[in-house]
């Protein structure tokens, strides 16, 4: 009797975080949160799947595609026409040499680019002697070019001359290439563990140049009706991930749904099991709806200033810079009374888990005390 009574009073002391009440998974939002949360829902359906390897590289001439400018007679540099950087067309005039021959004036020969392309380097200078065996000028076709990524050994295997990818170049921008797999290097790299495959990229307009960063995104493979979401759809870490699906009949209610996920693409990932097509999957806000859906009690205003990284009103509006001048000034008023009364359940927690354990060496010394003086009543005389 007297241990129940013990116990009893030892559980009405324990401080409340003591408890936890199991999460239903499921997030209620009024319109006005669905509004301010920015949620935005796809509906789940099975479509060609594109599985793809990212890599990175670089830009390359293509070999063969460059010629010299030179002269086939010696004399002197009268005329160059043309700068590293400039295109030029097929049998244009570029730079004009006077002969040493005799004459009055003396003979002025004309040298002309031997292809259309891009001037990528020169010595030449007004002034200066020419002899034929020196190039004065390089040109090289920029038409196309190669496009080199730096691939992983292992996935090597798997890729074949014609496999394709959308190639970004670093100094262009968010636009996208096509380029298609024309062969391997000879050698891989043991150091980085991967090897160089050329990727043959158009460049009529002449923009992408030698040396420029690359990215890769090379197509594995291709698979007809598979289930996948945006990537932005999924939440959780790669052990655990969760998407959002809007609720069938609760309005402005959306449940948490464990996933398991496959293959990835440039934007989607596969879904192998969790979802069915016709889901409604929150694509954005779906981070947010992490933050009200967490199990700490947030509020949609707590979530929205989590996600944000600013306050809001209860409802989730933005604050006016009225409203957000006088919580500032409040705050700061209230700054020391704020920091007394966040000690408090502190101390409250360890009042209480002393109080217990004092209770639990009095219920020890109670029963080691009950049990020898039973013994002292059954020892003889």
């Amino acid at each position: 009797m007297k241990l129940s009574v013990v116990l009893c009073m030892g559980a009405l002391l324990l401080p409340p975080a003591a408890f936890s009440a199991t999460e239903s998974g499921t997030v209620l939002l009024t319109e006005q949160g669905v509004k301010n949360l920015g949620i935005e829902i796809v509906t789940v359906e099975e479509s060609d799947f594109q599985e793809t390897a990212f890599a990175l590289g670089r830009i390359e001439t293509i070999p063969g595609r460059t010629g010299a400018v030179s002269s086939r007679i010696s004399g002197r540099l009268v005329e160059l026409s043309v700068s590293p950087g400039d295109s030029v067309s097929a049998d244009q005039v570029v730079a004009k040499v006077e002969s040493r021959q005799a004459g009055d004036p003396p003979p002025v020969v004309p040298l002309r680019a031997p292809l259309k392309g891009l001037v990528m380097h020169s010595d030449a200078r007004l002034g200066d002697p020419v002899e034929p065996d020196k190039a004065l000028l390089e040109i090289t076709d920029m038409s196309e070019v190669h496009a080199v990524a730096r691939v992983p050994e292992y996935q090597a295997g798997t890729l074949k001359p014609g496999a394709t990818a959308k190639i970004k170049v670093a100094a262009l921008g968010e636009k996208e290439f096509d380029g298609k797999l024309l062969r391997f290097g000879t050698a891989a790299d043991p150091e980085s563990g991967t090897i160089d495959a050329y990727f043959l990229l158009p460049n009529q307009d002449g923009v992408i140049r030698p040396g420029m960063r690359a990215e890769f995104s090379i197509v594995k493979s291709m698979r007809e009706q598979v289930l996948s979401v945006p990537k932005e759809s999924l939440q959780g870490n790669p052990a655990n991930r969760h998407v959002y699906v809007k609720h069938a009949k609760i309005p402005n209610a959306f449940d948490r749904v464990n996933v398991q996920t496959g293959e990835t693409s440039d934007d989607r990932v596969e879904i192998v099991d969790g979802l069915f097509p016709g889901d409604e999957v929150v694509t954005r806000g779906s981070y947010s709806l992490g933050f009200a859906g967490g199990g700490g009690g947030l509020s949609l205003k707590d979530a929205l200033d989590a996600a944000h990284g600013h306050k809001h009103n209860e409802d989730g509006s933005e604050l006016t810079p009225e409203q957000a001048a006088a919580a500032k000034a409040e705050g700061g008023e209230a700054g020391h009374d704020h920091d007394k009364e966040s000690a408090a359940p502190a101390w409250r927690e360890k009042f209480f888990m002393a109080s217990t354990a004092l209770l639990f060496v009095l219920l020890v010394v109670s029963s080691v005390t009950r049990r020898s003086s039973a013994k002292e009543t059954t020892d003889p005389a």
